[in-house]
């Protein structure tokens, strides 16, 4: 027989109600009759009835985090923090890639709220008619850097900012041949990410009056990637001045940057400084480790989570917010020359 609430009330000495919050996670227990409980329910191995509790609700417990790129490290990162805050209100994380208009539409009009409860949405391509609200929509979360005018909570950070934050690190190492490798492109235009960095990356050139050089601004990249920052340096390199810093748009096209870089003979950053963003773990065992800007991963996960589980549960019920979270230039070995 299957261990109810009623078994595990009697083990602890207390009423069904209290077993209910605790086995709910509801805050209106005090700790030392939470600990009594739980003990009761490790001693009995209760398992709950999922599917009953779903029902009972009108819900099923799973919220979707759709990404555009599963094989970037970023997104997997911000992912482990998202599964770990919906673990503790007892949710699973459904991740889907997209990689498109089409697809992000999909997500949103076909995972019904029979599967899943809400979306925590990356969108890569999506325009503002794809995220009006419907009738019987589900609860939605944007994370990243496109702008909409939908009533959905935003979890974003400033990359003109940071962009800037990077180009001004190269320029006060005295690099003059500063490119940028990462302007993508999503059904010809320039992603919002890519358009947000190029110009905090035009705007500290100018500040420091230096040239914008569109020789070294590497276009038309369908994907972030190690295979493509590689082939971004051999292009500068073939330049008659060929450039002396790079700020890379994320981390993996400057793993693969710096690697073209010792294949062809050169030395970073004796040579050539180089710059990424997103401060994977990768970036820190590198050899040599990489300079980069860091996002605050753990928290932008949090935020989406709590945000959409707020939209779910009915207790977050105010107008929506477009919060920033904080960023960081991590500096290390491929910026500093050690003698």
């Amino acid at each position: 027989m299957a261990v109810t609430l009623k078994d595990v009330a009697l083990r602890a000495g207390v009423s069904i109600r209290t077993v209910s919050n605790v086995v709910n996670n509801y805050p209106y227990v005090t700790p030392e009759m939470r600990e009594r409980v739980k003990k009761a329910l490790e001693e009995l191995h209760y398992q709950p009835n999922l599917s009953a509790r779903y029902l009972r609700k009108g819900s099923s417990g799973i919220i979707a985090y759709a990404i555009p790129d599963l094989s970037n490290v970023y997104f997997s990162e911000i992912g482990e923090a998202i599964i770990k805050a919906g673990r503790e209100r007892s949710y699973t994380v459904l991740i889907d890639r997209t990689k498109g208009r089409e697809s992000e539409r999909q997500v949103l009009q076909g995972l019904t709220p029979h599967l899943i409860d809400g979306v925590i949405l990356s969108p890569f391509a999506s325009e503002p008619e794809d995220l009006a609200p419907r009738a019987g929509s589900i609860p939605i979360v944007l994370l990243g850097d496109r702008i909409y005018e939908v009533p959905y909570d935003h979890v974003t950070y400033d990359n003109i900012a940071t962009a800037r934050t990077a180009t001004q690190h190269l320029i006060g190492l005295g690099r003059k041949h500063i490119a940028a490798i990462g302007v993508q492109e999503s059904d010809s235009h320039e992603t919002e990410t890519s358009r947000l960095r190029l110009r905090g990356y035009t705007e500290a050139l100018t500040e420091a009056g230096l040239p914008v050089d569109p020789h070294l601004i590497v276009r038309g990249l369908p994907l972030f990637n190690r295979n493509n920052g590689a082939k971004a340096l051999r292009q500068l390199l073939a330049l008659d001045t060929p450039p002396d810093g790079i700020f890379c748009f994320n981390d993996h096209l400057a793993l693969g940057v710096m690697r073209a870089i010792h294949e062809a003979g050169y030395r970073v950053p004796e040579d050539i400084a180089v710059v990424g963003f997103d401060d994977i773990e990768d970036s820190r065992y590198s050899i040599p480790s990489l300079t980069t800007i860091s996002p605050d991963k753990e928290k932008i996960g949090y935020l989406a989570t709590t945000f959409l589980l707020g939209r779910i549960d009915g207790t977050r019920t105010g107008p929506p917010e477009r919060v920033e979270v904080p960023c960081q230039l991590i500096v290390r070995e491929s910026t500093t020359v050690t003698s």
